[in-house]
């Protein structure tokens, strides 16, 4: 089971492959922003990897990180286009405040991730 750390916070065991998205919230009670459901539109679920960032990324991810300026923004990617299939460790950027911090995503990354070089 990898190993999930949130800065300040914690470290949390995570089912392989689930979404971090999911994985913030179910495994570590982060209210983790994700206004759009989890479909690579908003950015709202970013987080900045400290360390185990992917080294690919969905071309969804890429295409609004570029639209929106993150990709100028280091290890900074959105929460509900990665999958915890290794030990990783985030910051988390954006949090709800509220207990409802978007609808719940889908258990699999949506769109359908092509995976490309970052």
């Amino acid at each position: 089971m990898p190993k999930l750390t949130i800065e300040n916070v914690a470290t949390f065991d995570v089912p392989a492959g689930k979404r971090l998205t999911l994985a913030l919230t179910d495994e570590a009670g982060i209210d983790q922003m994700h206004a759009c459901g989890g479909f690579a539109k908003c950015t709202t679920c970013r987080v900045e990897f400290v360390s185990g960032e992917p080294e690919l990324i969905a071309e969804a991810e890429k295409e609004i990180a570029r639209q929106k300026g993150l990709d100028k923004l280091p290890h900074v990617r959105l929460s509900c286009q990665v999958s915890v299939d290794h030990d990783m460790t985030v910051k988390i950027l954006s949090r709800a405040g509220t207990k409802n911090p978007g609808n719940r995503v889908a258990d699999v990354i949506e769109p359908t991730a092509v995976w490309v070089a970052r």
